[in-house]
């Protein structure tokens, strides 16, 4: 058990950190009225996800504490529900509705179209 929360542990710990640097990097390069860095970062986890999953499938491509490590450690803590969630309440406050539905939406359906590509990426090579 201790070896996983290791595993899980320092996943977390890389993709928290990457999750900072990316969306910083984000801020600095683009202004705009919905929240593009979290949008960035969990569009990216999505595909990135689809990709250590379907891998993982293949059964020979990563093992068991791989696919903890970057599914449960890194994505989940280089994408963050908990951020999507604070920026469209923020927006909503604001009156926002438009940003909001296109944020929300955006989000969702890209989420899903990513960790769909990223899934078969990884099948397809």
């Amino acid at each position: 058990m201790i070896r996983t929360l290791l595993f899980v542990g320092v996943g977390g710990f890389l993709g928290s950190i990457s999750r900072y640097l990316v969306s910083w990097a984000m801020q600095q390069w683009v202004i705009a009225p919905v929240p593009y860095a979290t949008f960035s970062v969990n569009t990216l986890g999505s595909l990135f996800i689809g990709l250590v999953y379907g891998f993982s499938e293949r059964g020979y491509l990563l093992n068991s504490d791989l696919r903890l490590f970057l599914a449960v450690g890194f994505c989940g803590g280089f994408t963050t529900f908990s951020t999507f969630s604070h920026e469209n309440l923020m927006l909503l406050r604001d009156g926002q509705w438009f940003n909001f539905m296109l944020y929300s939406v955006g989000s969702i359906a890209l989420g899903l179209a990513s960790v769909v590509a990223g899934f078969w990426i990884s099948r397809s090579v």
